[in-house]
């Protein structure tokens, strides 16, 4: 059953997600899928729930659904109704509803192992060469600038706040990217996430170099 349920859920998500062009394709979702399953390995978490929550993670998403948030957790419930026990399915959703970054005062916290393991794989994603890929992925398919020394970063205090903001793509790696290292719940995703963040940090001493004409 479990094999069954999540390669139909495969298929809706890779269908679901295939003409995204902001860095939440097909491909973001495999890529945290696939990391989420290793999580879950070594962290000792249940498979099928992580997998499962994994594949639909960004279904509803409000980056993407035009505030229509409430209309992909219909779609997930609909999905996943006659193949899983109710509970589980609200547990998926409940864990979705979590995934997501909110802002740099604003907290997160997944009360459930399989839940930290989807977050971290997310975040993971986030960060890196890949992180930084997708980053000015998704601001050139939000139309924003890619660096303006006259805007400053900010630390988004609340939701409504990280929402609002239309910052250049620069920015966006001060305001979440830089700090997702020391948000990760799981040791295996803390250890995997150092090598990532210096990558980060590198790429930025570059960008910045050549930005000043100094490289």
């Amino acid at each position: 059953m479990s094999s069954a349920v999540i390669e139909k859920t495969r298929k809706f998500a890779q269908s679901f997600f295939a003409d995204d062009g902001s860095g939440h394709d097909w491909w973001h979702v495999h890529r945290v899928w696939q990391m989420a399953c290793k999580l879950a390995d070594a962290e000792g978490a249940d498979r099928t729930v992580v997998e499962i929550a994994a594949l639909l993670h960004d279904v509803a998403d409000w980056k993407l659904g035009n505030g229509e948030e409430q209309q992909g957790y219909e779609t997930i419930r609909n999905l996943l109704k006659d193949d899983l026990p109710a509970e589980t399915v609200e547990r998926v959703c409940d864990i979705i509803s979590k995934v997501s970054y909110k802002g740099a005062g604003v907290t997160t916290p997944v009360n459930c192992l399989e839940g930290q393991c989807v977050q971290d794989a997310d975040r993971l994603d986030a960060i890196g060469a890949v992180g930084i890929a997708r980053a000015f992925a998704y601001g050139g398919n939000r139309n924003r600038l890619i660096h303006d020394p006259a805007q400053e970063p900010v630390l988004h205090q609340s939701f409504g706040e990280y929402k609002k903001n239309k910052g250049p793509s620069i920015n966006h790696f001060y305001e979440k990217l830089l700090l997702l290292k020391d948000r990760m719940n799981t040791a295996t995703a803390r250890a995997l996430a150092e090598e990532r963040h210096r990558f980060m940090e590198q790429y930025l001493q570059q960008f910045f170099g050549e930005w000043d004409g100094n490289l």
